[in-house]
């Protein structure tokens, strides 16, 4: 993987798993630790798939979705904070990583629109 977007987003699964482990087993709290789990781990996947996207529109039609799980993804960990199952510094130490991939999704789905556009 050279795919920086790749890299992050695989780094950040990681970190999704490992507060899920903390969340599901230690803490016995399973509906909102198995949706963020579900969400952060499928951005990555959906990158990785879009590396072999058939077309340019199916590339942007990933990178869309593997936006919107990381906007979901965000709402998780607000609500995990904001109802005490997580603390803020268990939030700050992943929040970081999910802004800076939100960010970078954006850019990349901006570009894509921009690039199918012409």
């Amino acid at each position: 993987m050279e795919n920086i977007v790749a890299i992050k987003s695989y780094k950040f699964a990681l970190k999704i798993i490992s507060l899920y482990k903390v969340l599901a087993f230690e803490q016995k709290e399973v509906v909102l630790s198995k949706q963020l789990l579900r969400s952060g781990t499928a951005v990555g996947a959906l990158v990785i798939e879009a590396e072999h996207a058939q077309s340019k529109s199916d590339f942007l039609n990933k990178m869309n979705v593997a936006l919107k799980e990381i906007n979901e993804t965000e709402y998780w960990l607000m609500l995990l904070k904001d109802s005490s199952f997580i603390s803020k510094k268990e939030f700050d130490s992943i929040y970081t990583d999910c802004v800076e991939l939100i960010k970078i999704l954006a850019s990349i789905v901006k570009t894509a629109k921009t690039s199918l556009q012409k």
